[in-house]
């Protein structure tokens, strides 16, 4: 049996999300009653649209990163936490012992509530199941007990699914992606904390009429409010708050410039990127319709994808941008903060992305309700570190000189990975019952109230394939 999860893991090691994610798509849009042509080219398409995905993320954590390390030399921060990022986070999760068991669990699970119709949502991002075995394997570090790794691993797909379910018709709704649902809690951990402060906001007089929208800001503004010259400026303000104290003038301007340009690219690039996705997603759409119909009318079938089919909207980018300065003063000024951040900041996107359909694209709210996350997170991840840090020995991950710990935002600063941790590392296997018993408790309640729950995570509105 080991073998054969080996083999698994490796062949999803070897290959890559970019690889990977088209295979799969390709044997589901079959699956569906896709034609062989028509589901090779969804997959093909679907996995060029992530590569360019990704390449462009690229060219904006290279630049993040670089404004986040002149900041931190300029303003003379140390801590002794060392944000690693979520490409280390995943590294140790599938290197873990739960990383062995996490692909098939994950099916597992997705099959079990898909199949009896307590799940809408089929999740084919198998690479991010990574985030789940994260959470196994510091409960692992934390317990000794992989048995209760791999069962807080299912936990993790379940409440991933019941997420990508209540957030899947605001989402289709604000982001144009009909049939989509983003089983992705890195990304989904925010609606809550959404609708919460969204709720405050609202009681407050003055403030709540502050709408600044991507659209309200392009036509207050004209050509300075088009999302790549929005980016040009935004970037423009970042390098010149990293890079202002250099010692060669000449270089500081040369590298806001760049650092401008570039983050102008990624305003302009990515949401060119998702629209290649959404064509290879067409096909697969609408088989999947075509197959409900035919086996069960009144039931709808959502493909689970990755959240970065989502930061590509302005509003997300533009949040997200505005955070980074925000996130390295939050890191200073927090009080016993020990964590410094620069290698997850790129991450930020992912994190804000699903507050946009709640507040309907204001930006002004989602860097406040940013800001309170990020607030929130520093201190969670200060709980995890040691968890996280005796995971990364224990799967060989070699630490940073300069750090007693490690963390990263992707998972380290949320509050459903501490939850899960904290009542299992406290109450053993009681603690992972109560939050599966709650995690039923939620997905009855979709079930039950699917259009309340809904409401609640932004407006919905039915969008046909293909629009």
């Amino acid at each position: 049996m080991e073998i054969i999860l080996a083999t698994i893991k490796a062949i999803v090691d070897g290959l890559g999300a970019t690889v990977l994610l088209p295979i799969v798509i390709f044997f589901i849009a079959l699956a569906l009653g896709a034609k062989p042509g028509r589901a090779f080219r969804a997959g093909v398409t679907i996995g060029v649209a992530f590569i360019g995905i990704n390449l462009v993320i690229g060219l904006m954590w290279t630049n993040l990163s670089d404004v986040a390390k002149a900041m931190v030399t300029s303003t003379g921060i140390k801590r002794d936490i060392v944000d690693v990022g979520w490409p280390s986070a995943a590294a140790i999760a599938f290197g873990s012992s739960v990383g062995l068991w996490v692909i098939p669990v994950g099916i597992i699970v997705n099959i079990a509530l898909l199949l009896p119709g307590y799940t809408r949502t089929l999740n084919v991002d198998v690479w991010n199941f990574w985030h789940f075995a994260f959470v196994g394997s510091l409960l692992v570090a934390a317990t000794n007990s992989l048995s209760m790794g791999i069962a807080a691993a299912a936990i993790m797909a379940a409440i991933a699914l019941f997420f990508g379910d209540w957030t899947a018709k605001s989402v289709q709704r604000f982001y144009g992606v009909p049939t989509v649902s983003v089983p992705h809690l890195l990304s989904a951990m925010i609606v809550p904390i959404a609708i919460g402060v969204n709720w405050l906001i609202e009681r407050i007089p003055g403030v709540r009429n502050i709408n600044l929208d991507s659209e309200s800001i392009q036509k207050r503004f004209g050509v300075f409010g088009e999302p790549v010259v929005l980016g040009l400026v935004i970037g423009l303000i970042l390098g010149l708050i990293g890079f202002w104290n250099m010692e060669s003038k000449t270089a500081m301007v040369v590298k806001v410039l760049q650092t401008g340009m570039n983050l102008a690219a990624v305003m302009l690039l990515l949401p060119r990127m998702v629209k290649i996705l959404m064509e290879g997603l067409i096909p697969v759409s609408e088989a999947a319709r075509e197959f409900v119909q035919r086996h069960a009318a009144s039931r709808e079938i959502n493909i689970g994808l990755d959240s970065a089919i989502l930061i590509g909207h302005p509003a997300a980018l533009s949040s997200s941008l505005v955070l980074v300065p925000i996130a390295i003063l939050l890191s200073v000024i927090l009080p016993g903060n020990r964590i410094i951040l620069f290698a997850d900041l790129a991450v930020i996107p992912f994190v804000v992305a699903m507050a946009a359909p709640v507040v309907n694209g204001n930006i002004f709210r989602m860097v406040i309700i940013g800001t309170i996350t990020l607030a929130l997170g520093f201190y969670m991840a200060m709980s995890l570190s040691p968890l996280f840090t005796s995971a990364a020995v224990a799967a060989g991950f070699k630490l940073p000189e300069s750090a007693a710990q490690i963390t990263a935002i992707g998972d380290g600063f949320s509050w459903i990975p501490w939850l899960v941790i904290e009542l299992g590392q406290s109450l053993g296997w009681l603690g992972l019952l109560i939050v599966a018993a709650l995690t039923a408790v939620g997905i009855a309640l979709y079930r039950r109230y699917p259009a309340a729950l809904e409401a609640l995570a932004g407006e919905t509105e039915e969008l046909e394939a293909g629009e």
